[in-house]
């Protein structure tokens, strides 16, 4: 007694015609005896799936079959009905194979070659590398960039063939650029070897393009750089890339930012940092010190007794996000600098001074105070 046919491919009997080919395609490259050599079994359960899959494919058979099972259609086949032989109104399984198949093998479908698909491509883009300076990067600029890219061949007007001749259809292919293999079973679509896809024959070429169609170029193109750009980042120029090949669009432009480091800034993300020398006398008593913004200068409150690696905040003064709209902050960094090139004199009073503060009996260097207490009880704490 034959199976169901919806239980051999699997599926419930309100499936649609795209699941019902889902389904027998995964059967199909399961089971097919090409990809099971001398296995009996496997053969079996392929000739049984595709009986099922002409039967309920046909909207007359699966109506017929739906109503009487597996007599309805037995006896629609035995007088000759509507399908014919093998079905699907006289096409061959073959054909039917390939449309099942169409999407893996890149077939149009259908048999007799089918339609081709279009040969209009969309032309590569482009990368160009922009070397920024930290101040660019923050404003924003235009800039002039020249890059090489391909233009249409003003000689063959495209065509890349010789001037008052014209490109011929492939004889291969009949111009859809593909040709169709079959295999058993399997109807395969490729690419042509003659024209390799184009479709297009060319016997006499352009002698400035040598038949491409296209000619390579320099080309001068001003683009506007957005206001807090960053090293990694890409502009985008839509259709200033390499031409569509058979009247497809153009490609797109990516400018990609590199900024080069800058004599006294660091940039991580939206802030800015620096290194402020302070003299020792400023950081000891405290004062005011100039530091640079990109903004221009303004005034640091430096407070008394400010160690090596305060950071001081100046909030807003970093950079405007690209994407955000939020400043960044700039932090300076202070370095207590030691005097140096002193004379004889100044080294005196600085010794004198040196004198008092260890005799006034008023903690003056917390941080070294503190250093050497570790390191008394790290000698004290080793076993020797």
């Amino acid at each position: 007694m034959k199976r169901d046919y919806y239980e051999i491919l699997g599926v419930a009997k309100n499936v649609s015609e795209a699941d019902l080919k889902k389904a027998f395609k995964r059967l199909a490259m399961k089971f097919h005896p090409d990809r099971n050599p001398d296995n009996k079994e496997a053969e079996e359960k392929f000739k049984e799936a595709k009986e099922a899959y002409e039967i309920l494919a046909d909207p007359q058979k699966r109506s017929a079959y739906d109503q009487f099972g597996h007599a309805g259609v037995d006896a629609s086949a035995g007088m000759g009905g509507a399908g014919g032989p093998g079905g699907f109104g006289g096409a061959s399984f073959a054909d039917i194979f390939g449309d099942v198949f169409g999407d893996i093998f890149g077939g149009s479908g259908g048999g007799g070659g089918g339609r081709g698909r279009s040969r209009a491509q969309r032309g590569s883009d482009l990368q160009y590398n922009l070397d920024l300076s930290l101040e660019d990067a923050v404003r924003g600029t235009k800039v002039d960039i020249r890059f090489p890219t391909h233009i249409a061949c003003d000689e063959c007007s495209g065509s890349g063939a010789k001037k008052g001749t014209s490109p011929t259809t492939c004889a291969t292919c009949g111009g859809i650029g593909q040709v169709r293999m079959q295999q058993g079973f399997f109807s395969l679509q490729q690419t042509c070897p003659r024209c390799h896809g184009s479709g297009k024959m060319i016997s006499d070429p352009c002698g400035k393009c040598h038949g491409q169609g296209r000619v390579q170029k320099h080309k001068t193109l001003s683009v506007k750089i957005p206001a807090g750009v960053d090293t990694g980042d890409r502009v985008r120029v839509s259709g200033e890339g390499e031409p569509g090949v058979e009247g497809g669009p153009a490609g797109d432009l990516y400018v990609l930012m590199n900024v080069r480091e800058h004599s006294i800034f660091q940039r991580d993300g939206n802030d800015l940092y620096c290194e402020v020398p302070v003299s020792i006398f400023t950081a000891t008593i405290g004062g005011e010190f100039e530091v640079p913004t990109l903004d221009g200068r303004v005034k640091l409150k430096i407070p008394a007794e400010t160690q090596t690696g305060k950071l001081f905040r100046l909030r807003g003064k970093g950079v405007r996000s690209a994407r955000t709209g939020t400043s960044g902050d700039l932090l300076c960094r202070v370095t207590v600098e030691t005097p140096v090139n002193l004379t004889k004199k100044q080294k005196e009073l600085l010794s004198t001074l040196e004198t008092e503060l260890q005799q006034d009996g008023v903690q003056h260097s917390p941080r070294t105070s503190s250093w050497l207490d570790g390191v008394k009880k790290f000698f004290e704490d080793m076993k020797f």
